[in-house]
């Protein structure tokens, strides 16, 4: 098992949730992490409950969603909400928060990426 472990290069970004490719029950780790990402009415779908690589398609069509979210609120932010007539200290802390957030989902991405990759090499298609 060690063997394996040292043999396999797990990228930075491989989420900390989700066991190392070729592992044993790694795809199951996989999915459930993946499952996480997506709103809860896609994960019962059989198509993505059969097919991780599928599911994961989902999860980066997902979070690449929310990443643009982010980015609009961020952007819209110093213009819109005075209209709202919240007070600047709330504004400022909403503009940090959008700005972590989007910090945040890029490297959800990148992790969402890692497992992809990892999923579509182990042939789990089908």
């Amino acid at each position: 098992m060690i063997m394996t472990l040292t043999s396999t290069r797990i990228s930075p970004d491989w989420p900390c949730q989700v066991k190392a490719p070729g592992s044993y029950d790694w795809e199951r780790s996989a999915a459930k992490w993946l499952r996480e990402l997506i709103p809860a009415r896609y994960a019962s779908y059989p198509a993505l409950i059969r097919h991780p690589v599928l599911l994961a398609r989902h999860a980066q069509l997902q979070v690449q969603q929310e990443i643009r979210v982010a980015r609009t609120a961020l952007q819209t932010a110093r213009a819109e909400l005075p209209m709202l007539g919240l007070p600047e200290s709330v504004i400022e802390h909403t503009i940090k928060l959008y700005a972590a957030e989007v910090m945040q989902l890029q490297h959800i991405a990148r992790s969402v990426r890692a497992v992809s990759e990892a999923l579509a090499g182990r042939g789990t298609a089908r």
